[in-house]
């Protein structure tokens, strides 16, 4: 879009503070086509995003590096709310653009966090249009957050990454995401949230027809402290143990329970809507005479999920 320019050589001072003058000049045009009047009713996005622009390349030469990012991200947002427009959605898309630059920047100057969050930021505006962008903002962010050791900030923006993932439908994808959110709580030793990212595992793996990988989810977080006995072990027992037998009755009492309910929505979705390898029969009723003979094996023996969801 702009012409490649030496930003490593160094402009006298005239020069110098001449650019620093363009750029304010810019900015003060900028601000000028976003006011409104008793005779302008909206503001001018369109002008005003040039202005911005042209402000950034003035501050990038004149080596106020700070005052460009600004730049960048003021011009992004002027194209983000250029709703107007009629292709308001390619402009919402270079916006994003200008914001990963500006994030990149931020990055080489040393502030990472900052650049994150224009990243998350980023990720927001982009979300209603392009999910799989999103994704690969919220990840970049998490990316950040994590090789600056904040791994609460970076699971946050995991877990974002990983519900737009499931609601794309790329399940093999969202099971590598959730794993990773899962081993940050579990190094943070945050272990109640990993009881319920195990929940969101199995339902992400038996959508995918992967019982195996589902059991071996359970199976692992037995490690975790406190959640050998827990309602989520529990229900994860039973739900493993009706979808192996094709119980669709006992698999349909867990995936609607409170626990699995009032899950994250994308999550919520997919424990409405798994059904039973084989068709999704129900199983037919025990006879009388099975029953008898149930209720004198249940005396025998004791119930392994007694006490439990369904």
């Amino acid at each position: 879009m702009y012409s490649q320019v030496d930003y490593t050589a160094e402009l006298p001072l005239d020069q110098m503070a001449a650019k620093i003058n363009e750029a304010h000049d810019h900015i003060a045009k900028a601000e000028k086509y976003l006011k409104t009047s008793f005779m302008k009713w909206k503001p001018d996005y369109d002008s005003a995003a040039s202005e911005y622009s042209k402000a950034a390349v003035a501050f990038k030469n004149a080596k106020m590096l700070e005052e460009a990012k600004e730049a960048y991200l003021q011009e992004a947002e002027a194209h983000t709310n250029n709703k107007t427009y009629p292709f308001a959605v390619s402009f919402e898309q270079e916006a994003i653009q200008y914001i990963e630059r500006a994030s990149m920047m931020y990055v080489e100057n040393g502030t990472p966090d900052t650049a994150a969050l224009a990243l998350d930021r980023a990720g927001k505006l982009i979300e209603s249009q392009d999910l799989a962008k999103a994704v690969d903002l919220y990840q970049k962010a998490a990316s950040v957050f994590e090789n600056e050791d904040r791994l609460r900030q970076a699971v946050e923006m995991l877990g974002k990454a990983s519900r737009l993932l499931v609601r794309q439908h790329k399940l093999d994808e969202a099971a590598v995401s959730i794993q990773k959110e899962k081993n940050m709580y579990k190094e943070i030793e945050n272990y109640p949230t990993c009881f319920k990212k195990t929940i969101a595992q199995v339902l992400v793996h038996l959508h995918r027809n992967d019982f195996v990988a589902a059991d071996k989810c359970v199976r692992e977080s037995y490690s975790l402290p406190g959640f050998s006995g827990s309602e989520d072990c529990i229900a994860l027992e039973q739900l493993l143990q009706g979808y192996d037998e094709q119980d669709e009755d006992q698999v349909h009492c867990v995936c609607n329970s409170p626990l699995f309910k009032y899950m994250d929505n994308d999550y919520a979705k997919l424990s409405i809507s798994l059904r039973v390898p084989g068709g999704g029969k129900k199983k037919a009723p025990a006879s009388a005479a099975d029953a008898g003979e149930g209720a004198e094996a249940g005396e025998a023996d004791e119930d392994e999920y007694a006490g439990g969801l369904c």
